[in-house]
């Protein structure tokens, strides 16, 4: 089972979903599709969601039973400790604390040119830490 979540995005998009998926409630998409079809479902997402939210979840045989993607979110993080998948939400304090470090990293030189947040970028703890 697949649940694919989705913000600020085209109309053209939802439809699209809808071939494989059922909209429960606008941008909520629940549907049983093969891995190779969740994948393709997950980049045409991706790459259409354009300044929109996305997020997946999905059966798997792991400690919790499901895994977690997101993308275009700003103030959340998977992460996943010991097996286990957690969100982390960035708050006011968080976001003062890493422009700090940012302008530190730049006064020392071990950062060149613009230095942005996560978002716009798809965060999958599988491919690394999850930032």
């Amino acid at each position: 089972m697949v649940v694919i979540t989705l913000e600020k995005v085209s109309r053209s998009l939802r439809g699209e979903l809808t071939r494989w998926l059922v909209e429960l409630d606008t941008g909520v998409f629940v549907g049983r599709v093969s891995a190779r079809v969740r994948e393709l479902l997950w980049k045409k997402v991706v790459e259409k969601a354009d300044e929109g939210r996305c997020t997946m979840a999905w059966n798997t045989a792991n400690e919790q039973g499901f895994r977690i993607r997101i993308h275009g979110h700003e103030d959340r993080c998977v992460h996943t400790i010991d097996g286990v998948e957690l969100v982390a939400v960035r708050n006011a304090k968080w976001k003062k604390v890493w422009n700090q470090h940012l302008r530190w990293l730049k006064r020392r030189g071990l950062v060149e040119g613009p230095v942005g947040d996560l978002d716009k970028k798809t965060l999958d703890p599988s491919e690394g830490s999850g930032r």
